[in-house]
């Protein structure tokens, strides 16, 4: 099968695009999230894990051999829009858009906690344009910088891994009471544990970038989602074994809490410079997956069109990863964002279900995989997002909508 024509340049093979998956799901969520998980679930924690996975197993399908078949930036907007209408791909562009942004300044704060945590919103002001500036140089910077933090990434967590089953048995430092759990509290750490790394179809938003994309997308992102899964259920595990539900739940840095119960506390800067490191790992990626689907979205008229330039040289949406990164500056300033976080979850859900109903119509000849998928990693994603809050839910479907309107009054204007 020939290559598609590209408006970007097409640099990326199976290596690259399998580093691109890896680091935006390997963030700050590991080091995090085992938390909240604990509080829904207590010690069905890895069964909420598993719940994730195969949410994450059936969206990844679903995008992935969407990605075979439309090559193009956008992801789940693009192909919402082929296959669906554009009032879908709209929705899916948006969601993204506004779930990813909050996402992007909650990973650039986190680098300015770890690191400095007295300067922690100038660290995260200055990290959004360093890397800003990566993503404007051209894919391949923005490649060999994922590698980078990657690597530094996974050797801490070994590391702390390691160090942490030498601490089995000892009792944590801290622990909480954990209500009876049943199936809610299991779907709810489903929803949180999807949510930490739900960035492994983040190379079809790249999709003009790859080479031999029909091949390549599909395989770089199970291959990306099932390393990283085996990541997260070897600490998942770890942290349980050594903390249990209730001193996981205790405590905001289990991860730390684990490497001080096991007296390793020379790793505790370690790890907080690794989970610093890993944010700024999500916050690449978010920054890249945000500018092509801006740049996707402006080139069909859904985002203002000076968001569709590509650089003559360097072939990459050079405008729109500047504006990715000047608005994600705008929400680290703003200090609140309490309200716009509360939605990100929401919104990546809506986002995986519209990639999910535009599988559904795929024709046998175009299906890699089972058609049977689409429809469930379809049905998970709306039962994970109604299992989250009710407040969140409205607010989420009123600022989608909301969202759409003005597109639809500003398509009329416009003819």
């Amino acid at each position: 099968m020939s290559t598609p024509d590209s408006r970007l340049s097409r640099q990326l093979g199976t290596a690259d695009a399998v580093v691109i998956g890896m680091s935006a799901m390997i963030g700050t969520g590991v080091f995090v999230v085992w938390q909240p998980a604990a509080e829904h679930a207590g010690a069905w924690m890895l069964l909420g894990l598993a719940l994730a996975a195969l949410v994450a197993f059936c969206n990844a399908t679903s995008t992935a051999q969407l990605a075979a078949v439309h090559p193009r930036a956008g992801g789940a907007y693009h192909y919402g829009r082929e296959r669906l209408g554009e009032h879908w791909g709209a929705l899916a562009g948006y969601a993204f858009v506004l779930g990813k942004t909050a996402s992007c300044a909650t990973a650039a704060l986190a680098v300015g906690t770890y690191l400095w945590p007295e300067q922690a919103t100038t660290v995260a002001l200055a990290t959004v344009a360093a890397l800003t500036i990566i993503n404007v140089a051209g894919v391949q910077k923005t490649v060999r910088t994922a590698r980078i933090i990657l690597t530094v990434v996974v050797t801490v967590l070994v590391v702390a891994a390691v160090a942490g089953l030498a601490g089995l048995g000892d009792e944590p430092p801290a622990t909480v009471t954990i209500e009876p759990v049943g199936p809610p509290g299991v779907f709810a750490a489903a929803a949180v544990l999807f949510y930490a790394f739900a960035g492994y179809a983040r190379v079809t938003v790249l999709g003009e970038e790859v080479r031999d994309p029909a091949r390549t997308i599909p395989r770089a992102v199970t291959i990306s989602l099932l390393i990283v899964l085996g990541v997260y259920a070897a600490i998942g595990a770890t942290v349980l074994g050594v903390l249990g539900s209730e001193g996981a739940a205790a405590s905001d840095q289990p991860l730390r809490t684990m490497v001080e119960t096991a007296d390793a506390a020379w790793l505790v800067p370690v790890v907080t410079v690794g989970a610093g490191i890993a944010a700024m790992g999500t916050l690449l990626s978010l920054l890249a997956g945000i500018g092509r689907t801006s740049f996707a979205m402006a080139s069909d008229g859904d985002l203002p069109r000076v968001f569709a330039a590509v650089h003559p040289e360097r072939r990459v949406p050079h405008v729109a990863e500047l504006g990715a990164g000047i608005v994600t500056a705008g929400a680290v300033l703003s200090g609140d964002l309490a309200q716009t976080l509360s939605i990100s979850a929401f919104a990546v859900l809506v986002y995986y279900a519209v990639a999910n109903l535009a599988a559904l119509t795929l024709p046998p000849a175009q299906r890699l995989w089972p058609r049977w998928l689409s429809g469930l990693g379809l049905l998970l994603c709306i039962a994970l997002a109604i299992s989250l809050p009710t407040r969140l839910v409205a607010l989420g479907s009123l600022l989608l909508g909301a969202l759409l309107l003005l597109r639809v009054v500003v398509h009329r204007i416009h003819r």
